[in-house]
């Protein structure tokens, strides 16, 4: 399954206009959105800062080398595209989700 983790805050626009703007690519991937809170954990605030929002490849859990920063502020929506497609295509169970035909009046 292909994760990405959005880093935010509570009060932060940016992070649900970022959040907001992914849910269009659900329509042709499948990936897993995990969110993280940057205030709960000194760490990630420290890391994170003022950046938030940023989406980064991988789930919360990852290995640091298995992650990397896809965009920051603003979604980068080519980017994310071109990763989550190349994702795809190395992982044929996560293949883009079918979609629905259109059918003509009769």
């Amino acid at each position: 399954m292909i994760e990405l983790t959005l880093y935010g805050r509570t009060y932060c626009h940016l992070c649900d206009d970022m959040k907001n703007a992914l849910e269009p690519l659900r329509r042709g991937f499948s990936f897993v959105l995990h969110e993280v809170d940057v205030d709960s954990d000194p760490a990630l605030e420290a890391r994170f800062d003022e950046l938030v929002p940023v989406l980064m490849t991988g789930g919360p859990a990852a290995s640091p080398q298995d992650v990397r920063e896809l965009c920051h502020y603003f979604l980068d929506v080519p980017a994310v595209q071109a990763w989550l497609a190349a994702q795809t295509a190395r992982a044929p169970d996560t293949a883009p989700l079918p979609q629905k035909e259109a059918r003509e009046a009769p």
